[in-house]
């Protein structure tokens, strides 16, 4: 860093301020120190960096599934969110096995990570109080907890479950199944979000029908969705429409659905969650809620930005994304009853 600033003029605290993409200085300055740095190969020796400020320019993401595009959309907003102040992302999934998650915060807090952000598979908050005894940020990503004063960045769960049911109920279905998620927060909130439509359809409470998908809708809900649409197709009086708890759960239902050679919509309707990247290309484009995952990660990384470089601790916040129906054919019966 001295000789840049030799070279350059300047002094070695503005090679230093340039490095970090610091505001004190112009852009025009930074650009010609970030042109030499290049010019002469200069790295940065980020542990001795770490020594000096207390910090390691890194950030931990943990997710249950690397696999899920929905996940993968979140990842990709925050590391370019938090890229822009030249942090690196650390991303590991827990395969929504709690303690394989404990031990992967137990390996980024050993790496003196700024900040943890997690898509949680727990049950309790035991390993956050760990995290908090560290003194290391962390933000609740999608999945939050009852009663844990964390920062969380998510979706309104509620919402996206009473919108696709109203939906449904919309292109006149009647016998309405909620393939439903796990015990978290997000599989809770879009079980409330369809008892909340089914009981406020015009023309009286239409009845309730949940089936459960065991605990890793995520990690492979695909299959699960298949098995599920497999028992429903075997009853006499099969649903006319399925609220599926996501998108890769959604893909399931409807390969074994048509596999049985039911029409989708004209015979049953399906809607998913997440319109995760690929929804709109299927044999029948899938309907679905929109979380906004990009969204959802620019706010973690922001979040999670504004609390590594404040001075002192910041409230808990939670920043929630509004879902949007997304109408395709999956759902459109073309008749209203």
């Amino acid at each position: 860093m001295k000789d840049i600033a030799w070279e350059l003029g300047l002094s070695v605290v503005t090679v230093s301020k340039a490095l970090r993409n610091h505001g004190d200085i112009s852009e025009a300055t930074r650009k010609r120190v970030m042109r030499r740095i290049e010019e002469v190969g200069y790295r940065p020796n980020l542990t001795a960096r770490a020594l000096i400020t207390g910090r390691t320019y890194t950030m931990g993401l943990i997710v249950p599934d690397l696999l899920h595009a929905f996940f993968a959309q979140i990842a990709k907003a925050l590391s370019r969110a938090v890229r822009q102040k030249n942090y690196g992302v650390l991303i590991t999934s827990s395969e929504e096995d709690p303690e394989l998650e404990r031990q992967e915060i137990a390996q980024l807090l050993a790496r003196r990570v700024d900040a943890i952000l997690i898509a949680s598979a727990q049950w309790s908050v035991e390993s956050f109080r760990r995290i908090e005894e560290q003194n290391t940020p962390y933000i609740l990503i999608d999945r939050h907890f009852a009663g844990l004063a964390a920062n969380f960045v998510g979706s309104d769960d509620v919402a996206a479950g009473r919108m696709a049911t109203e939906h449904l109920i919309s292109q006149g279905c009647r016998r309405i199944v909620h393939i439903r998620g796990p015990q978290l927060s997000t599989g809770l909130g879009r079980l409330e979000g369809y008892r909340l439509a089914l009981s406020s359809a015009a023309g009286g409470p239409l009845p309730e029908d949940v089936m459960p998908v065991g605990l890793s809708a995520d990690d492979r809900g695909e299959a699960d969705g298949y098995e599920a649409a497999q028992k429903l197709l075997d009853r006499a009086a099969p649903p006319d429409g399925i609220f599926c708890f996501n998108d890769p759960v959604a893909t399931g239902v409807m390969q074994a659905v048509l596999e049985r050679g039911f029409r989708i919509p004209e015979d049953i309707a399906i809607v998913g969650c997440g319109n995760v990247l690929y929804s709109g290309h299927l044999r029948v484009p899938l309907t679905t809620i929109d979380q906004d995952s990009a969204a959802i990660g620019a706010e973690a990384g922001s979040l999670a930005l504004s609390m590594v470089e404040s001075r002192k601790p910041l409230p808990p916040e939670s920043r929630i994304t509004k879902p949007k129906l997304v109408v395709r054919a999956s759902s459109l019966k073309g008749t209203k009853k």
